[in-house]
């Protein structure tokens, strides 16, 4: 440290002497800098002024032109642009962490032990977790309420599924919402066993529960939303679409930033609700320059764990159905039309086949060949090969998930039977327009986007199964990865000419990474470290050690003795 101390004051004392130099708010020096420009070019060091990048280039140029007091440069440092997830529920993470989380559990009794230990722990008036998984258990069924029943006779449980598209409720809360064996809910399925509910509820089934859900204070979603940004930043996220905002919200986001509390930039889509038609959509309404309302979210079916997902043919593993389609025809296109006529972008969840037919038929009603208006399907889990170039042929952007193949992979099979060589078809789908966004749909997937870019290159999970990757002719390049989640994300929302990118004139969105993405080792990929996030300029969040504000101090001494 020592010796980095001499070197750093020896770069200021010979450095200051030159009069020409410009100062500037930062300079950055790297191993490797990732422009993922349009020829994927890489610098040394870059300079940053008033949030902007302003030059870029070698260690030399950059330094015999420019000078200031936050010069970071920590060794073996790899520089790339902000991280930007295209797909996730950032509030519903936030608030997701205020419950238990129950994934990455054997059994639906520990599930219920869990839920039973936090109550102990910590009582609540309606009890609530999400995250169970009933395909990662040794006997993979869905669960009933039974053992809620046992536990919390007097209490509401409802407890989401990891997708959030079905639920298991207890008794009381059935109860409580006037659920029997003779309600039917269109877009939505209430599971009968012996002709009465077992208590699990699918897509539209889940919403009359949770309109009964309790609200959140102001100061619990501030609380919820801070937390979150704090835990992307750690990971290297400077952007995020949030899939799904009713108004109120929205507005919080555009008070929280305005304040200057949150710092991420959002891309908010709107859920098709009468007060974001009315108030925003209407009346074309903007708000501040790091927060985006453009785009309406739309769902067209369920999730394919929870056999929601709407499919052409029946499931192999459930002959008698095939799925749930959540809007009606009439609906969509309603909204479509709304879209079309205010300039809004779409994008419209889509896991089965069918769902996906069903979107390309009704974008194509108001899509022209050649558009750019960069309607969206999100999740493009299943596509059947005679709409595969249904995508380029009319503009329309798959939005894909590449930690939804590794997580489905052992067990998708026994949902699709042959239909799998079709489906996480993420090349293919890229081929189309030459270009795709990758997110997370975290709190669904983690929130890391390094996980998303190794399950893109290697098709693998993190246990390195299986050995030769999941339908590997459909595996991105590290090139192709690496703008799915930086440039192509940016894209995917219409702020490719500000962000996405490390060129002159963008926002300086950042991260350092301890790894080299394109070059290390497969092995290494997901367990990359950030060392520091960078938004506007600014240090959002660093592990960078004390020792570089003893270095502006050392230099700001320095300066001040000559």
């Amino acid at each position: 440290m020592k010796i980095k101390y001499l070197l750093i004051l020896a770069l200021v004392m010979n450095l200051s002497s030159c009069s020409k130099r410009i100062d500037v708010d930062m300079i950055l020096i790297a191993n490797r800098i990732y422009t993922v420009d349009s020829l994927f070019t890489t610098a040394e060091a870059m300079a940053i002024h008033n949030g902007k990048i302003i030059a870029i280039g070698s260690k030399n140029e950059i330094i015999g032109t420019y000078n200031s007091k936050q010069t970071i440069d920590q060794g073996a440092i790899f520089i790339y642009p902000g991280f930007i997830d295209p797909h996730c529920h950032f509030l519903g993470y936030g608030q997701m962490l205020q419950n238990p989380w129950l994934g990455n559990i054997n059994s639906w009794e520990e599930v219920v032990n869990k839920i039973v230990k936090s109550q102990n722990e910590n009582p609540t008036s309606w009890v609530l977790g999400r995250g169970w998984n009933h395909t990662e258990w040794n006997t993979p069924k869905f669960p009933t309420k039974e053992l809620l029943d046992i536990h919390f006779p007097h209490k509401p449980v409802y407890l989401a599924r990891v997708d959030g598209h079905s639920a298991i409720v207890n008794s009381t809360l059935l109860q409580m919402a006037g659920i029997t064996s003779k309600t039917h809910i269109k877009g939505g399925h209430i599971e009968l066993e012996n002709g009465e509910p077992t208590g699990l509820l699918i897509d539209n089934a889940m919403e009359k529960i949770r309109a009964m859900l309790p609200e959140y204070t102001t100061k619990e979603k501030v609380d919820q939303i801070i937390t979150a940004q704090e835990n992307c930043f750690k990971v290297g996220l400077t952007s995020v679409t949030d899939a799904g905002i009713v108004y109120r919200d929205l507005l919080l986001y555009d008070s929280l930033h305005r304040s200057g509390q949150l710092l991420m930039n959002i891309n908010a889509m709107l859920e098709p609700s009468d007060k974001n038609i009315e108030e925003v959509i209407k009346k074309n309404l903007t708000f501040n320059p790091k927060l985006r309302a453009s785009c309406i979210k739309l769902y067209a079916d369920g999730a394919l764990g929870s056999r929601g997902a709407l499919m052409l043919e029946p499931y192999s593993d459930a002959p008698d159905n095939k799925g749930v389609q959540v809007y009606s025809d009439e609906f969509i296109a309603e909204i479509c039309e709304l879209a079309n006529t205010y300039n809004y972008q779409m994008a419209t969840h889509c896991i089965g086949d069918k769902a996906v037919r069903l979107m390309l038929n009704i974008y194509g009603k108001f899509l022209k060949e050649g558009n750019d208006r960069r309607w969206r399907i999100e999740h493009a889990q299943v596509v059947d090969p005679e709409d595969l170039n249904r995508f380029g042929a009319l503009s329309i952007i798959p939005s894909i998930q590449t930690t939804h193949a590794t997580s489905d992979m052992f067990w998708a099979k026994e949902r699709l039977g042959e239909r799998v060589k079709y489906a996480y078809a993420y090349q293919q789908l890229l081929q189309q327009n030459g270009w795709l966004p990758n997110g997370s749909d975290f709190p669904i997937e983690d929130i890391n986007p390094l996980y998303g870019f190794y399950a893109g290159v290697t098709r693998k999970n993190q246990k390195g199964e299986p050995t030769n990757g999941f339908q590997m002719e459909n595996a991105l390049t590290r090139e192709q990865a690496l703008r799915a989640m930086t440039i192509w994300a940016a894209k995917a929302d219409f702020t490719e000419k500000i962000r996405g990118s490390l060129e002159v004139g963008k926002q300086a969105d950042i991260v350092l990474l301890d790894i080299d993405l394109i070059h290390a080792n497969e092995r290494d990929l997901f367990n990359g470290q950030v060392t520091a996030t960078i938004i506007d300029g600014k240090l959002v969040y660093s592990t960078i050690d004390n020792d570089l504000d003893d270095v502006i101090e050392l230099i700001e001494t320095t300066r001040h003795i000559r």
